[in-house]
């Protein structure tokens, strides 16, 4: 539980310095050799947030082969 709370605590901060954070899966595109980054937390550079969900979005997980 302690954990849970401080995580929490760690997302909601984040908030407040130069990252912003995303929730939900999301994934990245294939790389050539067959890889990619999925994640249901992401923390984002707020000068790279604008073009963040054109990179890493739910579609690409589905393209990648996740199931919903």
């Amino acid at each position: 539980m302690k954990t849970l709370i401080l995580s929490l605590i760690l997302i909601f901060l984040t908030n407040c310095s130069t990252h912003s954070v995303k929730l939900g899966k999301r994934c990245t595109q294939m790389a050539e050799d067959n890889t990619y980054e999925k994640s249901l937390i992401w923390f984002i550079d707020k000068s790279n947030l604008d073009n963040f969900d054109q990179k890493i979005n739910k579609k690409n997980c589905e393209m990648n082969g996740e199931k919903s």
